[in-house]
């Protein structure tokens, strides 16, 4: 299958204002593209491109004052299939871990595995190791917290999660990760393009949107605790500790997000942006 993706971002910025986003289709993706996800500025500006410490794309530019869009108009080729199950994936011991997976045991911004490392274990040292023990954590924050844009903040920690109950997918994204960490389960905080392919209607207007993954007998596997199913054209974008890594853009002076509009839509399929 081929899948439409693009964004458009309007930002009002009242100086010139040094910006590094993240925007670009993951390079694990690259060779899918049939489009390319090209970042178009307008007015135009000088772009230099980067590779972060987590192999992300990066781009550096210096928004000018006044109104500044970025957009990108991509096509992907995608399979169609759903994301990996594999019930029997066993967890890897922590002395058995090879090294570039131990920085994703450890706490970081947004994941306090050491203010919730007992919660963790008194909910789930029960359950059994490896894909059982990760589905039981995303079963758990799943349930535990309600989908909520009106009362989400973008400085919301897994604790906070964990206590308010409320939250959007980057905070059940959070939340899993801690716990898979408190248990000793290596895992990574994604994001990208997630559409409503393969789902009934209606659907809610897209955006960015935010996974893990967890290491678990010696591969990545994709897990989703807002859908807590798997799904089909996932594309990835970044990924990193937590949110704090991959954020689309960071900026470095005041600024308005004007318009933000993110599009995945199969080819061919019904429209969902």
């Amino acid at each position: 299958m081929k899948i439409h993706i693009g964004y458009e971002l309007i930002y009002e910025c009242p100086k010139p204002t040094p910006m590094i986003l993240a925007l670009n289709v993951h390079y694990s993706r690259v060779s899918d593209l049939v489009v390319p996800d090209h970042m178009i500025a307008d007015p135009p500006v000088p772009v230099t491109v980067y590779r972060d410490g987590f192999g992300n794309w990066c781009s550096r530019i210096v928004a000018p004052r006044g109104l500044l869009r970025l957009s990108a108009d991509a096509v992907i080729n995608d399979t169609g299939e759903p994301d990996r199950v594999a019930p029997g994936a066993r967890q890897v011991p922590v002395q058995d871990l090879p090294d570039d997976t131990l920085v994703f045991l450890l706490g970081s911004r947004y994941c306090e595995t050491d203010r919730l490392s007992d919660a963790a274990w008194q909910l789930f040292e029960a359950a059994p190791t490896g894909w059982s023990r990760v589905q039981a954590i995303c079963d758990y924050v799943h349930g535990h917290i309600s989908f909520d844009y009106q009362r989400a903040r973008p400085t919301m920690t897994a604790l906070e999660v964990f206590e308010g109950r409320t939250g959007v997918c980057r905070d059940f994204a959070h939340l899993a990760i801690a716990f898979c960490r408190c248990m000793n389960i290596p895992a990574r905080y994604c994001t990208g393009y997630l559409g409503d392919m393969g789902m009934p209607p209606p659907y809610a207007k897209m955006d960015f949107a935010a996974w893990f993954e967890a290491y678990l007998d010696g591969h990545w596997y994709t897990f989703d605790p807002r859908n807590n199913m798997p799904r089909i054209g996932r594309i990835l974008i970044a990924r990193g500790r937590d949110a704090a890594d991959v954020p689309i853009s960071t900026t470095f002076g005041p600024n308005t997000l004007k318009q933000f509009t993110v599009r995945t839509d199969e080819i061919g399929g019904p429209p969902t942006a």
